[in-house]
């Protein structure tokens, strides 16, 4: 015969209730053990009944040694999470300063580009054309810079190619070319040629 499901609530009569945490207390206890035996597992579960009694089991040799385990745990789980809360929240902070950065930086650069100029004193419209100078003065000093390193380079291209020249010289100097035409070649290429004005004669 099938057993009907319990309702999860408590027990009104004290005989009954009492036989049942008994039995289920029982039960629990050895689930407890099969489960530390079977998984090697370092289970402890505290009971303590209506009237006070204390019920405990422990897979360890002492139920306090996994009692302070448990409270290691939970408390390394506090200072992680407490950690993690403040980095995320440092975190945010330099996203916020950030953001006013590039905000700052939005509005300079479309001053200097010679934007939103009306809301400007007299004073900042100066400061702003001093900045502009000391940009163009960068500007050009690193143009000359780069014109002068390039000079440089085409200069010293120059000096190897002439020293170059000058060795493809002293080899020519050395070794003077010799005439390789064959005589019966010059001979055939000789052509004597004139020049008539007039009738030919007969």
């Amino acid at each position: 015969m099938a057993r009907g499901k319990i309702q999860m609530r408590r027990i009104e009569n004290a005989t009954s209730r009492q036989v049942t945490f008994s039995k289920r207390r029982t039960g629990l206890l050895k689930k407890a053990y099969e489960l530390s035996v079977l998984c090697d597992a370092e289970v402890a579960v505290i009971i303590f009944s209506q009237k006070g009694r204390l019920y405990e089991f422990s897979s360890n040799s002492e139920i306090r040694k996994t009692i302070d385990r448990y409270r290691k745990s939970v408390n390394d789980a506090d200072t992680y999470q407490a950690n993690m809360e403040q980095h995320i929240l440092h975190l945010k902070q330099e996203t916020m300063d950030m953001e006013r950065k590039i905000e700052l930086l939005e509005v300079s650069l479309r001053k200097l580009s010679g934007q939103c100029l009306g809301s400007c004193s007299i004073d900042e419209i100066h400061m702003i054309g001093d900045q502009l100078e000391r940009s163009l003065s960068s500007v050009r000093a690193r143009k000359a810079q780069l014109f002068n390193d390039q000079i440089q380079q085409l200069q010293a291209k120059e000096r190897s190619l002439k020293e170059e020249n000058a060795k493809l010289l002293a080899k020519c100097d050395a070794n003077p070319w010799q005439s390789t035409f064959h005589p019966r070649s010059s001979r055939s290429t000789d052509v004597e040629t004139g020049l008539c004005i007039g009738l030919p004669e007969s």
